[in-house]
């Protein structure tokens, strides 16, 4: 595996599964297999799960890690061509990459939308640049509009908590004060529709996904109709992906309090468990007896990342 983006990356779900259960019992079971490599992590933005889940990881393999802040103490980077360079930006990508590459065996970027323009973020060229320019394999610790790493871990925490062969999972718009890129609500409808559950979106007019994630998935404008016998919950909010408008791709097109979960929106489930990624704007996303409840599995679910990271690097490193 030399990129790490997108669920078809992984291969068969099952056998990718059973590779996270097999590393769960037995994290260090390969930690010879990195002895001696060298995994970059780059951060263009904030992390806190990421960073710690894929350092660990790392480490779970014998690996040396080295973690980049390119906003806090490096060069600030210019990404795109043609530009004459008089501003605050010293560097660019094109020299910073094959220099990066030098130095590792793995690279791992994290790199949010701008918003600035649809067309660059959904064509990755963040990313991208490090694909081609590297010369090293590249996963994705969420980029513009993806964020396999969470998705993995989400497939993997539902896979234990189960309690019928092909639950209901529910994905919901809720409230947020800010535009949030739609990487994690991307992802996570990708990997769902990869696998064996009965899918479903929800959310307002005008946050719908695109296509190439949300495939085939139910879509649902009324909540309380999406949540009726969900087995699983998982809230998250995304700005306007710009698709139905294109006009207003991430913007906030509503805040409406009517959407956060709630006691009475959960009622109407099959007693579901909540998920979310994390952080999480309590109040607003979800209320405080919902996150708080034996049914939430927010610290599972953010334990898991750990385990997914491990078995994509370890992939990785049995394909260098």
């Amino acid at each position: 595996m030399r990129v790490f983006q997108n669920v078809q990356d992984i291969g068969p779900l099952g056998q990718a599964l059973q590779e996270a259960f097999e590393i769960k019992k037995d994290r260090y079971k390969y930690q010879q297999l990195g002895k001696n490599r060298t995994a970059l992590l780059i951060f263009f933005n904030n992390s806190l799960r990421t960073r710690l889940s894929t350092q660990k990881a790392a480490l779970n393999l014998g690996m040396n890690v080295i973690v980049l802040d390119v906003n806090q103490g490096a060069w600030k980077l210019e990404t795109e061509r043609g530009v004459i360079m008089d501003g605050d930006k010293s560097e660019h990508l094109l020299e910073a990459i094959p220099v990066m590459g030098s130095y590792c065996d793995l690279i791992g970027v994290r790199s949010f939308a701008t918003f600035a323009n649809r067309k660059d973020d959904y064509e990755e060229k963040v990313l991208n640049q490090f694909i081609r320019y590297s010369g090293k394999p590249v996963f994705f610790m969420e980029s513009a509009t993806v964020h396999p790493l969470q998705s993995f871990a989400d497939l993997i925490t539902i896979e234990e908590y189960k309690k019928k062969a092909r639950p209901k999972v529910v994905l919901t718009w809720a409230p947020h004060p800010k535009a949030l890129p739609q990487a994690v609500p991307n992802s996570f409808a990708q990997w769902m529709n990869a696998a064996d559950v009965d899918f479903v979106i929800t959310h307002p007019e005008g946050y719908e996904l695109d296509s190439v994630f949300a495939g085939n998935a139910r879509v649902e404008y009324d909540q309380l109709k999406a949540f009726e016998g969900a087995d699983f919950i998982y809230a998250k909010n995304w700005s306007c992906p710009g698709v139905t408008r294109p006009e207003a791709y991430g913007q906030v097109l509503s805040k409406d309090m009517s959407w956060t979960v709630d006691a009475a929106h959960m009622a109407v489930t099959d007693n579901a468990y909540f998920m979310h990624c994390l952080p999480v704007r309590r109040g607003m996303i979800v209320t405080d007896d919902v996150i708080e409840s034996p049914q939430s599995l927010v610290i599972p679910e953010a334990a898991n990342r750990e385990i997914s990271a491990t078995v994509v690097l370890k992939r990785m490193l049995q394909a260098l």
